[in-house]
């Protein structure tokens, strides 16, 4: 019988990738949502690639009601939560939305996964745990120092899951902390369509190549890297939903607190990622260098070895990859999804 997997954040880039794979994989993902960063015609996406329409329910991981009544309607048997906010700089202009929707959302679902007895949890954390610990690779053992709002609110529901399974042992939970997903399905059907000015550098520099956009501004060239521009660990979100399946298998297996990080193990700087796409598309990517910006560390990435371990996970696709995939994304959907 299939497992009914709820997804909360389910139309929004990660959460639509994770229900096209689940289903794939045999699972029935029920997506919980409010659109407030995606949009309906997801779904009709997720049909198109799987021959599936996912069941939806509309609403707010911050609303107990609302949640009550899917869980009193629908068997549920595990959790993958990416709903939440992540755009850091607003995080630090608005501190209270970010807490509201990230912390006290997890700890309302968490609060009626434990009344309705289900408790599989994958928790979709975030690199930005870690802070600047002043070095470039990161694992598991390094230490949580968040410098913005968005780390401090993952790192405020990581620390509310420990205490949880302190207190509860026959919880079965994965935290997964990653950096930098990027790329899209490889049927360009599905991808990330920001509202508004992108946050992050892959969703800009395809929107440039586009014509969408001017140019790009590549904030810094005199870092201490390989051509002075930052160094990041990115993933491809097919890779990286991968890496969820896997933990939501090994979740099965009993009661345990897992906490793993996802990435390549390598890093790409800005104008190398400016290359590889321009290389992918063909179309050239115009940038200006602008002054550093505040709180950006000049380069990171993951020591994936634990996931391996783990999950039996490993990285598969490639920076041309994941350039690719943008590419086919954003030029079959010049303005992301209709509306």
């Amino acid at each position: 019988m299939s497992q009914n997997i709820l997804v909360t954040g389910g139309t929004g880039y990660i959460g639509s990738h994770m229900v096209v794979r689940l289903i794939e994989s045999g699972y029935t993902p029920i997506i919980f949502d409010n659109f407030s960063n995606s949009k309906p015609a997801v779904l009709d996406r997720i049909e198109q690639i799987t021959g599936v329409r996912p069941l939806l329910v509309k609403g707010d991981i911050r609303n107990e009601q609302e949640l009550e009544n899917l869980f009193r309607n629908h068997q549920i048997d595990a959790v993958i939560n990416f709903a939440g906010k992540k755009a850091v700089g607003e995080s630090e202009t608005d501190p209270l939305l970010y807490f509201s929707y990230n912390v006290e959302g997890t700890i309302v679902l968490l609060r009626v996964m434990k009344k309705f007895n289900v408790k599989k949890f994958v928790f979709s954390s975030s690199a930005t745990v870690y802070g600047d610990p002043g070095y470039d690779e990161f694992n598991e053992e390094t230490p949580l120092a968040p410098i913005n709002n968005y780390g401090l609110s993952k790192w405020m529901i990581e620390e509310v899951l420990r205490k949880l399974y302190k207190a509860e042992p026959d919880w079965s939970i994965a935290i997964l902390r990653y950096f930098n997903p990027v790329g899209a399905h490889e049927s360009g059907l599905i991808g990330e369509d920001p509202n508004g000015i992108p946050n992050n550098l892959m969703p800009f520099i395809s929107q440039v190549a586009v014509g969408k956009r001017a140019h790009l501004n590549v904030f810094g060239n005199d870092y201490p890297t390989r051509d002075g521009t930052g160094c990041r660990d990115y993933i491809h979100v097919m890779d990286l939903v991968e890496g969820h399946l896997n933990a939501l298998d090994v979740l099965s297996k009993g009661p345990q607190l897992l906490t793993v990080n996802l990435g390549t193990g390598g890093s790409t700087s800005v104008l190398e990622l400016i290359k590889a796409f321009e290389k992918a598309s063909g179309k050239k990517v115009p940038y200006q260098i602008c002054p550093r910006r505040a709180g950006d560390k000049a380069a990171y990435w993951t020591n994936p070895s634990l996931a391996k371990t783990l999950l039996g996970w490993t990285a598969k696709r490639d920076i041309e990859t994941m350039c690719k995939d943008t590419w086919n994304w954003q030029s079959k959907n010049p303005q992301g999804y209709p509306d």
